[in-house]
């Protein structure tokens, strides 16, 4: 019996769990040494990962995992790197189709950051065989495609590879790249290619920049974060997640970005919501503040209805979906599971349900099918949008 029953749920937001080393086999070999210096990440497998790799050939083990399936978490999870496993995991949860993101190259290694350029390329391009052929063996899983910014000139051409590998979503950063905006007016073909593609742009957590480390220093032990380890990802932490995709979000719009493609989707991934309906009031008040300027003048509605007509979220099921959609709009936000990592519980189902207290069913095919659909575009096979036995509801 599957998890989902009686309605279409599409699920914008799982990841593989790669194994160390898994990028290695889809690195260009020149690349590789160069790799490893700059990001630390060798083609080795530790002794808890082989334990893990080992553990999913038990056939004891691979006994519960229809039980297990939503109990199971990262590497233990069924379908988590071993993707001859993933159609059943899709058949145990009972989703229409699932958004499928990295877990490892998120931040691409932050070799952006560190200004190599050609190597931030060449990883893209490994992330991005890596994905579209996990993905291949289900049409149900829609892998996607990441685009550096940091060379204008070869953002199209990174785009264009990952769509015809066969990629249903191109990912950029929610940080603006080294030197530049996000809205640069030589960004315009990666725009252009994706809207004619019909593939939408994502934001995903990963890609934003990270609170300063000064915050953390207040006198006090060091807080750890919910894994129990030292990566530092704690409440302080997670109120930095917005900030990069609020101010990149406003550039797009306000500089026009948004209105020269308006048939271009946006969507922003594992970054929570409550944010939304703050900064379309922000933009909108802003831009009446300063309504003077010619870009605001030609801007074609209100940013608010911009971003409306183009962005959708995921919510994070602690997050009061009900009231996000009340403030910001029905049609701008989305299941997601986060499969199968931690974060997003043994039950994503019953808690964006209880979120959902009150709202009518047509807001909640919106949550579940219908704003999906409309974020995915051509990356969605039609015959996709329903579950089989669903179809002619």
């Amino acid at each position: 019996m599957p998890y989902v029953e009686g309605r279409t749920i599409h699920d914008a937001d799982s990841h593989i769990m790669e194994l160390p080393g898994t990028i290695h086999r889809y690195l260009d070999p020149k690349a590789r040494d160069a790799f490893v210096e700059k990001t630390g990440r060798k083609d080795v497998l530790p002794e808890w990962f082989a334990k893990a790799a080992a553990q999913q050939e038990d056939p004891e083990f691979r006994a519960g995992a229809e039980a297990g399936i939503l109990l199971r978490k990262n590497y233990e999870a069924l379908g988590a790197f071993r993707a001859e496993d993933r159609p059943k995991t899709l058949d145990y949860l009972g989703f229409a189709s699932q958004l499928v993101f990295t877990t490892a190259c998120l931040s691409n290694w932050g070799l952006e950051q560190m200004g190599e350029v050609e190597l931030a390329l060449e990883a893209a391009r490994a992330h991005n065989r890596m994905m579209t052929e996990f993905c291949s063996v289900d049409r149900r899983l829609l892998a996607t495609g990441y685009v550096p910014l940091v060379d204008r000139a070869r953002a199209p051409q990174i785009a264009r590879e990952a769509i015809a590998l066969g990629a249903k979503g191109l990912v950029i950063p929610s940080r603006h790249p080294p030197g530049f905006s996000p809205s640069h007016a030589e960004l315009d073909p990666l725009w252009a290619l994706a809207e004619e593609a019909g593939l939408p742009i994502l934001f995903h957590v990963g890609g934003e920049e990270k609170m300063a480390p000064d915050y953390l220093e207040n006198g006090l032990p060091r807080v750890k974060d919910f894994h129990g380890g030292d990566e530092n990802f704690t409440s302080v932490t997670f109120m930095a997640i917005p900030i990069s995709i609020w101010q990149t979000l406003s550039v797009l719009v306000i500089d026009g970005v948004f209105d020269r493609f308006p048939n271009l989707k946006f969507g922003a991934i594992e970054l929570g919501a409550s944010w939304l309906p703050s900064l379309m009031r922000f933009l909108d008040s802003g831009c009446a503040a300063f309504g003077k300027e010619e870009r605001l003048q030609k801007l074609s509605a209100r940013p608010s209805e911009i971003l409306r007509r183009q962005l959708r979220v995921t919510p994070y099921p602690h997050e009061d979906v009900r009231w996000i959609m009340e403030n910001a709009g029905e049609e701008m936000v989305l299941f997601s599971s986060d499969f199968p990592h931690v974060e997003g519980g043994r039950n994503p189902l019953k808690r964006f349900n209880d979120s959902l207290e009150g709202v009518g069913e047509a807001a909640r095919r919106r949550f579940y099918r219908d704003n999906f659909i409309d974020l995915m575009g051509k990356g969605l096979d039609p015959a996709l949008h329903d579950l089989p036995s669903l179809a002619a509801a």
